[in-house]
């Protein structure tokens, strides 16, 4: 009897699914004929009778006079799976599903229908059918000048025009040679001038046309030029030489200028659409999370305070150095501040990202994180941006995972569209630096226990520990950069995720392990070759041992008043939940290549 139920069953799936597929199959040419010969670019409505009566909607663009490329179509109650790249001009992606209610987008260049709800149908089954130009593209401010980029690509008769920066200038009897650089590339484009000029910002129009010199492929062949601003050579701070960081310091506001931050700049940008475009892609959501906090995610005491109080009220008071001290410095009476209590500027956004995780599912936070480490060197900076995912429904394992492949995208969206600000950076400052970035792309991070971590340093550090800066390994021992980068440079030659670590040199927040007698924790730290740590992250403490996590907090002598939110995420449908934070900070390896 079940038997023969469940093959009715079947039997009605599928004369539904050939159903579908003849349904949408028609709705779907009809729709891309219509696209196609449509000549209208403003959104019309065209009623048509097709068998089935089902409502489709086509986003098409103009490819030309009279002619659209259809790039998306929905038909009520019929998914067509998203099949990036396929069809096009009205072609059929060919697997039908028919899901009633969803919706699904198709890729670029295919149509895709979308479920919008129940069937649509007129009494005398008509099909209305619409179709619908692409949005605009957003205003620019330089739309009718080109980037330097794009201007010096390739020759053209098309006069163009040309913003930007005089680099350099070079005058003959009859001509001057003028590098412009606005900023979209490292180098700039040279002009040719039947004039003089002098150093200004510019706007040049002219063609562009097969370079007589070389150094460069191509050159503008400027008509006309335009002066919008004066820079007086004789005073202006950037020389045509190369610069030291420490110069540049001095002079925070025109170093953008120079090729080295300029460089960092571009790298920068690529690195964050990058990190967007990689979550966004994985179904993550981008949520923000305060700047301004109570409470210490790290439990470190290396704070920012933030407040209204008399400046020499406070200075005169001792300092918190650490967590020993606390939060809170004595003989201040925060109910007289801003807030009413102690603020901050935060460490991280992890604490409020896993709030989220709870109620979205995956999500991650990207923006300025605050570190008052009383420190100097270049692996440290008081500001610097952070991506930190939290997943929910994840363990330690799902994090390595995604951190992985993370990193493996944006490095490789790096090497895609940076080649030339790399170069800049191979040829001045790391000659090594693109064979790093390449292997790391391309080779599988390795897997390490902590333990495992602490016997091979061991054994090589007995070989002969004067070598060492810190020879005294064993568990519990922090790991310090020359041992993170001798596993990742030497012992690996590879990145190597580290894991299950002593909880006592591990934050509050992370989940203890079960099968070590609690001495560690579900957390892991990814050493990369000529950097060292590059992103830690754990699973973090369940539900279950909220009293684990309380004793933790009493521990760093956090103020669990300050938490109380941060517990009620337990004691309110908390689930399994990991994520890890990996700081976006060029600089820091400008400084270790310095």
């Amino acid at each position: 009897m079940t038997t023969s139920r469940s093959s009715k069953n079947d039997n009605d799936k599928k004369n539904d699914n050939r159903s579908a597929k003849r349904m949408a199959s028609r709705a779907c040419r009809l729709a891309a004929a219509i696209a196609a010969s449509s000549s209208s670019s403003s959104s019309s409505a065209v009623a048509c009778r097709a068998a089935g009566g089902v409502v489709v909607v086509v986003e098409a663009a103009s490819v030309g006079p009279s002619r659209w490329q259809a790039t998306r179509a929905s038909a009520a109650s019929f998914v067509l799976p998203d099949r990036r790249g396929e069809g096009g001009g009205g072609a059929i992606v060919p697997r039908i599903a028919a899901r009633r209610g969803s919706w699904t987008r198709a890729g670029v260049g295919g149509v895709g229908v979308v479920g919008v709800g129940g069937p649509a149908e007129d009494a005398d089954g008509t099909v209305v059918v619409a179709v619908v130009p692409p949005p605009p593209p957003p205003p620019s401010s330089s739309s009718s000048p080109r980037r330097v980029k794009t201007a010096s690509a390739t020759v053209s008769d098309e006069v163009v025009s040309v913003k930007g920066w005089v680099r350099t200038v070079r005058k003959q009897k009859t001509l001057a040679f003028v590098e412009v650089n606005d900023g979209s590339s490292m180098g700039g484009i040279q002009c040719v001038l039947p004039f003089d000029v002098v150093d200004e910002a510019t706007m040049m129009v002219g063609k562009i046309v097969v370079s007589q010199g070389g150094k460069q492929s191509f050159e503008m062949s400027a008509t006309s030029l335009r002066i919008v601003g004066q820079c007086p050579g004789e005073t202006y701070p950037l020389a045509k030489k190369r610069h030291s960081l420490e110069y540049l310091r001095t002079i925070a506001h025109l170093r953008p200028r120079t090729n080295t931050i300029a460089a960092v700049a571009r790298v920068r940008s690529t690195l964050a659409g990058a990190i967007h475009a990689y979550f966004q892609s994985g179904g993550f959501r981008y949520v923000q999370t305060p700047l301004i906090t109570a409470s210490d995610c790290e439990g470190a005491g290396e704070m920012f305070r933030v407040t209204t109080l008399d400046v020499d009220d406070v200075a005169s008071l001792p300092r918190a150095k650490d967590a020993e001290t606390g939060l809170t410095l004595p003989g201040v009476d925060h109910s007289r501040d801003f807030f009413g209590k102690a603020a901050f500027l935060t460490v991280s956004g992890q604490l409020g990202g896993e709030a989220y995780a709870c109620a979205l599912g995956d999500v991650y936070t990207f923006g300025p994180t605050f570190r008052a480490e009383n420190s100097q060197t270049a692996r440290h900076l008081a500001e610097f941006w952070m991506v930190e995912p939290e997943m929910a429904f994840a363990d330690l394992t799902s994090a390595m995972d995604n951190a992985e492949g993370m990193l493996k995208y944006v490095v490789g969206k790096a090497l895609e569209e940076c080649d030339e600000d790399l170069t800049f950076f191979a040829n001045f400052f790391d000659k090594g630096l693109r064979g790093r970035l390449e292997k790391l792309v391309n080779t599988p991070f390795v897997r390490l226990p902590y333990r495992d971590a602490i016997a091979y340093l061991r054994e090589e550090i007995g070989k002969d520990p004067s070598k060492w800066q810190f020879p005294e390994v064993e568990f519990g021992t922090d790991l310090a950069t020359e041992h993170e980068r001798w596993l990742a440079e030497k012992k690996f030659e590879s990145a190597v995720f580290v894991y299950n670590y002593p909880k006592k040199i591990k934050a509050f927040y992370m989940r203890d392990n079960d099968d070590d007698g609690g001495e560690t924790v579900n957390a892991m730290d990814l050493l990369v070759p000529g950097v060292g740590e590059l992103v830690g992250g754990s699973q973090r403490v369940s539900p279950e041992r909220l009293d684990v996590l309380v004793e933790k907090m009493k521990e760093l002598n956090l103020n669990i008043d300050d938490y109380w939110w941060y517990l009620d995420l337990r004691r309110f449908g908390s689930v399994p939940h990991a994520g890890y934070g990996l700081g976006e900070q060029p600089e820091i390896t400008l400084n270790q290549m310095q």
